[in-house]
């Protein structure tokens, strides 16, 4: 059996135990009565022919039972005996001589039942056994014997609690999903007009965007079965068994049309094929194959619609994309500011918040978040405030889950030397201070020298907008933010540490992204260099194919070489310039080691009117 009846009942287990119970009683009352059978009789003397006959002679027999040659009897003295007698025939007349009780009975001959109970009553119940347990295998939570079968479950109305009003900030998205579940809760409305129902629909997005919870929510709303699957449930090691589930899936589905068939992380079956190390047999080529056919093949499923979701869209089949298999691509994307400020206010319905908690103020505060990455900061500030035992969740913790999920955990008790510290603090301030100075770049949020995560110290931007793309300049800029922790320290401290390392390797990343994928190089030019060949089964982007020459490879090479070094160039140039406020930021780092964006603020003002003042 399989296991498409929707949520497991409560008392299934228990019957599966009572079962068993049962016949482990069963094999003991049998073995009891085996026991009892075979009891032996209290044991008499065993005596010879010859001396039961000189008894008999010395009239010590009182009396004498026979069952074919076997003679038991009592003497006189009530000891019991017992003995097997030959053909002797005076031996009645004998014992009639001597007035012995005689009694005869017919040889022992058991039932046909106890010569059938011995003889096949151990096979039958050891047969019995086996038959329990293959069936509590098949029908069980492991289903040895039952591997072809779908894994999908069935969604019943009371294990759903969520709703679209539990999805916030991918309205359109929800308005599209929101069509299906009409059309199949009246599909006249649609089909009056000559439209056809949707076969299937592909929830597009980031991780953490809200892929599966708008898939729960569909469960949620839709008075329609609705079936629960993930991709990696078709493909396992025995070949034909993903096909074989497909199968099965469908021919369920078909049963409960029309249905909502939900298919999680699609893409780890749908992956292109003629790409992968095995052939044409590989496994999930032929689970995919029998996907599209049960899709749209000659035998359409009337009814069934089908509702998948996936971060990789660019590695799906191209057949599994096209209209008649997923008619339908809904994206669900990053929230913007006013999505932010939904989704917080779902998440926090159930959380007592302070008076100066501002829902817009955060949302403004956190572009780039996911609505997982809300969900987090929310619970985050919820655990921080119940840490300090308060009552309800005010700014400040908000704020600080801010800093914890966005710059990690602070490590205070790490030991540092002073030297280091005073590193960390002019490396910190040149950051800050670059991007406090050039304009254009994303405004300093807080700038630490607290060591978080595998960092020494920390300068966190914040946009003030959600950016959709980027220019030349605000790039060039962030280079210039990247490179300025290397220019503090040679300018104040007159060495190099391994400390800007990653700066650096960032900056570099982002230099030749310019040149070669965003054509930003005035030398090269508006083009791209290097198509990355992707390998389906080995990993993402892990090789690219040079599709350009040496020269051009040089001319590359200068090209992000020559950016960068202008960049830092620029961003030494400017420290240079303004040394006494990054040396006035570095020691105030190293007294309260942490600063935020006002009070960069008010310390830049105040070296500015000294200098005024000075002039």
């Amino acid at each position: 059996m399989n296991n498409l009846k929707g949520k497991k009942p409560v008392g299934k287990g228990l019957n599966v135990y009572r079962s068993l119970f049962i016949w482990l009683l069963i094999g003991v009352l049998m073995i009891m009565l085996f026991n009892l059978l075979n009891t032996p009789k209290p044991e008499a003397k065993q005596i010879s022919f010859s001396e039961f006959l000189q008894k008999l002679d010395d009239n010590k027999i009182d009396e004498v039972v026979i069952k074919g040659h076997d003679i038991s009897g009592i003497l006189k003295d009530g000891t019991k005996f017992r003995t097997y007698s030959a053909d002797y025939q005076g031996l009645i007349n004998d014992l009639h001589k001597k007035n012995v009780m005689i009694t005869a009975k017919p040889p022992d001959q058991s039932p046909w039942y106890v010569n059938f109970f011995f003889s096949w009553g151990p096979i039958i119940f050891l047969a019995l056994i086996w038959i329990f347990f293959m069936r509590q295998m098949q029908s069980g939570g492991n289903k040895a014997l039952s591997f072809g079968k779908s894994k999908a479950r069935l969604v019943s109305d009371t294990s759903v609690k969520i709703t679209f009003k539990d999805v916030a900030g991918i309205e359109e998205a929800k308005e599209e999903v929101l069509e299906i579940i009409d059309f199949l809760k009246d599909p006249h409305k649609f089909t009056k007009l000559g439209g056809k129902i949707p076969k299937g629909v592909l929830l597009v997005g980031a991780p953490g965007t809200g892929k599966t919870l708008l898939a729960k929510a569909i469960a949620g709303e839709a008075d329609v079965p609705f079936f629960s699957i993930a991709g990696s449930d078709f493909v396992e090691m025995f070949v034909g068994v993903g096909a074989s589930r497909v199968r099965d899936l469908f021919e369920q589905a078909k049963k409960h049309a029309p249905c909502i068939v939900f298919i999680d992380e699609i893409d780890a079956v749908g992956r292109h094929r003629g790409a992968g190390l095995g052939g044409g047999h590989d496994e999930r080529e032929q689970t995919l194959n029998q996907l599209l056919v049960e899709m749209d093949g000659f035998e359409g499923k009337e009814g069934v619609i089908i509702v998948a979701a996936t971060n990789r869209p660019d590695v799906l089949d191209p057949a599994l994309l096209r209209p008649g298999r997923f008619d339908r691509q809904v994206v669900v994307p990053q929230p913007d500011v006013k999505g932010r400020e939904q989704i917080l206010k779902v998440h926090t319905a159930q959380i007592p918040l302070s008076d100066d908690v501002k829902l817009d103020v955060i949302a403004r505060g956190t572009p780039g978040f996911s609505g997982a990455d809300l969900a987090n900061l929310v619970n985050e500030a919820a655990l921080l405030a119940a840490r300090n035992s308060k009552e309800k969740v005010d700014m400040t913790d908000f704020d600080e889950a801010k800093d914890k999920v966005l710059m990690g955990v602070e490590r205070r008790s790490m030991i540092i030397s002073e030297e280091e510290k005073k590193n960390t603090a002019y490396h910190e301030a040149g950051h800050a201070l670059v991007a406090k100075l050039t304009p254009g770049t994303d405004p300093v949020h807080k700038v630490s020298i607290i060591p978080r995560g595998s960092a020494l110290g920390v300068t966190q931007q914040l946009p003030i907008d959600d950016r959709y793309t980027y220019s030349r300049d605000y790039l060039f800029n962030t280079l210039q933010v990247f490179l300025g922790g290397r220019a503090a320290e040679e300018i104040a401290l007159n060495h190099m540490t391994t400390g800007a390392g990653n700066d650096i390797e960032r900056a570099t990343e982002l230099a030749r992204k310019m040149v070669t994928e965003w054509g930003m190089s005035d030398k090269l030019g508006p083009l791209s260099f290097g198509k990355k060949d992707e390998q389906i089964f080995l990993g993402r982007e892990i090789a690219t194919h040079k599709d350009y020459s040496e020269k051009t490879a040089e001319e590359i090479d200068d090209e992000v070489r020559a950016i960068v070094v202008e960049a830092f160039n620029r961003s030494r140039a400017l420290l240079e310039e303004n040394f006494d406020i990054l040396d006035a930021l570095a020691k105030k780092l190293l007294e309260v080691e942490s600063m935020n964006s006002s009070e960069i603020d008010d310390l830049v003002k105040d070296i500015r009117s000294k200098r005024s003042v000075e002039a």
